[in-house]
């Protein structure tokens, strides 16, 4: 079925989208060694080539 193909793509991007974002956010928190000052303001913005998708999320998190 290619709705269930489709699905499980998604879900397998998604996902990888994810855990490489918190591993990014972590070592930069780490690195610039943030922990404990604040908050965070962040920013993610999904484009699809070829398309006029653009999708933006922003939100906070709080590294106290």
């Amino acid at each position: 079925m290619e709705n269930e193909k489709f699905n499980l793509s998604l879900r397998r991007f998604l996902k990888e989208v994810g855990i490489s974002s918190q591993q990014e956010i972590e070592r930069v928190v780490r690195e610039q060694d943030l922990s404990g000052n604040g908050k965070l303001h962040v920013r993610m913005v999904l484009t699809a080539e070829g398309t006029d998708l653009r999708h933006q999320v922003d939100g906070v998190i709080d590294l106290g």
